[in-house]
């Protein structure tokens, strides 16, 4: 089996920037000057099962890199519900004369944004409950049928 060529490659990464895959193609083919003819070989290229295997390994490293899983989202909101997060806002103070300068400072989860994650975690974890729950018993009688008088009692 053959692997990609270099320039296959590099088609992958151009084209995993902005999925655009005309420029891309035109980006790495420097000889195709026209737009059709660039988007008729990069979608030929995107077809291929090498290419498209390649795109969706990159694709799936990107993910696990970039992407936040379930534990980290709560321990996240764990710390800011506990204040031990911190935020760096810009400030402006005033050094006098009528003038002020743009200082940052480490701020500290406020009572609002704690409220907010706790409220989250106690959603995830099912503390909360939104709807009243009514928990009914139905008692169900059977029909039977009386022999010895021939009628049907309730």
């Amino acid at each position: 089996m053959k692997k990609l060529t270099e320039k296959q490659k590099k088609f992958c990464d151009e084209y995993l920037i902005d999925l655009n895959a005309t420029k891309a193609y035109k980006t790495v083919y420097k000889n195709c000057k026209s737009d059709n003819a660039a988007a008729a070989c990069a979608n030929k290229l995107l077809r291929n099962a090498k290419v498209k295997t390649y795109i969706d390994s990159l694709l799936e490293e990107i993910h696990t890199k970039k992407t936040a899983d379930a534990q980290e989202v709560i321990e996240y909101l764990t710390s800011v519900m506990r204040g031990e997060s911190k935020a760096e806002i810009v400030v402006v103070e005033g050094t006098g004369d009528g003038c002020s300068k743009a200082v940052k400072i480490d701020k500290k989860p406020d009572e609002k944004e704690k409220l907010k994650a706790a409220e989250l975690l106690g959603k995830r974890f099912g503390l909360f409950i939104d709807k009243q729950q009514n928990i009914q018993t139905v008692e169900i009688k059977e029909n039977w049928f009386d022999t010895e008088k021939g009628d049907e009692s309730v």
